[in-house]
């Protein structure tokens, strides 16, 4: 009897992982296509597009949807993605790669680890939160993205 008990507890205790009411609301993410960045390819800075970021400041997770600007399928983008404050104060800079498997024309939502490990910000364009935290904007450039050899599965 015990034991059932401990069992409903922890299964009560559970951390909500997932997001309700996301969605693409059109709201293109800055591209950054002019920021310098070491490159020899060329590559067309409007090749993908991001719309729809979403980070709580309680979240984990960044959201967003990527979109296959080409004319033929990619499975993985390469991303600058550049964090500031509302008045334009760098936060945090990095790069990230994330699985796409986008054919032309197709939009995925990809998620990524947070920047935010200590939960302090939320995007600017995302719901209040109760807690105190701060606003923030993001931006990107593309780097380079992988166009697979063979069939890509849906």
């Amino acid at each position: 009897m015990l034991l059932v008990g401990l069992v409903a507890l922890a299964a009560g205790a559970r951390t909500r992982t997932t997001q309700s009411g996301l969605r693409d609301d059109g709201t293109p993410v800055e591209n950054l296509a002019d920021v310098e960045v070491d490159s020899t390819l060329a590559l067309d800075p409007h090749a993908v597009t991001l719309r729809g970021f979403a980070k709580r400041a309680g979240d984990s997770k960044e959201t967003f949807f990527v979109t296959n600007n080409t004319s033929h399928a990619i499975s993985h983008v390469s991303l600058l993605l550049r964090y500031r404050t509302l008045d334009d104060e760098m936060l945090h800079e990095r790069t990230v790669t994330v699985n796409v498997g986008a054919g032309p024309g197709e939009t995925r939502m990809v998620s990524v680890p947070s920047f935010d490990k200590q939960r302090l910000f939320y995007y600017y364009n995302g719901p209040r939160p109760r807690k105190s935290a701060t606003p923030f904007k993001v931006g990107f450039k593309l780097l380079g993205y992988d166009i697979p050899v063979g069939l890509i599965n849906h």
